[in-house]
């Protein structure tokens, strides 16, 4: 396995946890598990996600999630309080894949997939904020399905091709912080404009 299949596998599993931390742990646990895929000796640190135990736990907080990412502003919420865990869940998932590298390569590593972690993470959280402005809560499931096809669609590629993941992912990771950075501007002005009326109707 060389470094660019490395690289895409890092990469691919920080953008997707940055979408759905638990449900990215809880495939590829279970390809891991049940030997859907070979994983070479350079990948030893990811058999960890084999274990029963980090199945079961990440089966039981994407249950969890799958419920309340469906729920209006409960999914803001989720989101919020997982501003913090997706992008380090990203981070020790690149770095399992990764294995063990010079420390200036782990730093650099870390801030990469950290920062893919919260690119995808922003859009999904900036997308779910702006769909609580609509009072209808179809859009809510229907982003939410959505984005669980994105994840397993996206675990496939690497599975499948990680080189080409690598340069997918690493812009995906580009774009998505763009539509992160547009999406806030664009609620917050929304929210502005929404206060700035009541405020003249009192």
């Amino acid at each position: 396995m060389n470094l660019i299949d490395q690289l895409g596998i890092a990469l691919g599993l920080a953008t997707l946890a940055g979408l759905n931390l638990y449900l990215t742990v809880l495939v590829a646990g279970l390809a891991v598990r049940f030997e859907w895929v070979a994983l070479s000796s350079g990948f030893g640190d990811l058999a960890a996600l084999g274990n029963p135990w980090v199945i079961g736990v990440a089966g039981t907080l994407f249950l969890i999630e799958f419920f309340a990412d469906k729920l209006p502003f409960v999914d803001s919420i989720w989101d919020l309080v997982h501003t913090a865990i997706r992008p380090a869940g990203g981070i020790a998932l690149a770095l399992a894949a990764l294995g063990d590298m010079h420390p200036v390569a782990t730093v650099v590593a870390v801030l990469l997939a950290g920062s893919a972690a919260l690119s995808t993470h922003g859009t999904k959280s900036g997308l779910r904020a702006f769909l609580n402005l609509s009072p209808e809560p179809v859009s809510n499931s229907v982003a939410s399905v959505t984005e669980d096809g994105l994840v397993l669609g996206g675990l496939g590629l690497i599975a499948l091709s990680p080189v080409l993941a690598f340069f997918l992912f690493l812009g995906i990771a580009v774009v998505c912080s763009v539509i992160a950075v547009w999406l806030w501007k664009k609620i917050l002005g929304i929210r502005r404009s929404r206060r700035a009326g009541e405020a003249l109707a009192a």
